[in-house]
């Protein structure tokens, strides 16, 4: 007999190769071409193995969305944790945010065209969820910024949310990966919206300070 513990670890491992599986063809085929069967058929298990998880193809587009959003915010909550000091580590994230997005999305441009275009309410939502939680991230490394003075008071809640925002434009569901050019390309817009808004957030005296502004304590 499995307990509890045994049969939720065969379920998530099962879930996973689904999403493996359905990674494989979205990038394959897109995501309007790539039906139930073929997840199946790729992650080696029957139709109604992969029912008994998902409800269906758009369910497990929107749960392998979510897997690309967690391990984005987990690199988020790496840096953050990082022994850099504040403002650094802002800077990093925000360049990375974009970053890990663009190298995620080089091969499914076509599925995130067809998912927009099929699923766009639904994810949506959950894309607003998924900012609310990297936010939250950004908002605590604010915090410590404010405490070692590299960083105006205010509210972080509030600067956090802006500062996801800005790097959205960067994004592959807000520009099709063409128009945003090449990795380099992309890394250097990043660095300046990261540079334009961590001016934005400095103390008076962090940034007359220069360099030194980045180079203070960690706030820990």
């Amino acid at each position: 007999m499995f307990n509890r513990r045994e049969v939720e670890a065969v379920r998530s491992e099962t879930r996973e190769a689904a999403l493996d599986a359905a990674e494989v063809l979205f990038r394959r085929y897109g995501y309007r071409k790539t039906t139930v069967e073929d997840i199946a058929a790729e992650a080696g298990m029957s139709r109604a193995t992969i029912y008994l998880h998902f409800r269906g193809k758009e369910e497990i587009a929107l749960a392998w969305v979510a897997r690309i959003s967690a391990e984005r915010r987990a690199a988020l909550e790496a840096i953050a944790c990082s022994a850099a000091n504040p403002v650094a580590r802002l800077r990093r994230m925000l360049v990375e945010r974009v970053l890990l997005s663009f190298d995620r999305a080089s091969d499914y441009s076509e599925s995130i065209d067809d998912l927009l275009a099929a699923l766009r309410r639904s994810l949506l939502e959950q894309r607003e969820e998924s900012h609310a939680a990297e936010a939250g991230v950004f908002a605590e490394v604010i915090r410590q910024g404010q405490r070692a003075g590299a960083l105006a008071r205010g509210d972080p809640a509030a600067a956090a949310r802006l500062l996801v925002l800005v790097t959205n434009a960067l994004l592959p569901y807000s520009l099709g990966r063409r128009d945003l050019g090449d990795r380099e390309a992309v890394a250097a817009r990043a660095e300046g919206i990261a540079a334009l808004a961590l001016d934005g957030l400095r103390t008076r005296t962090a940034a007359r300070n220069g360099a030194n502004a980045d180079g203070g304590n960690t706030g820990e």
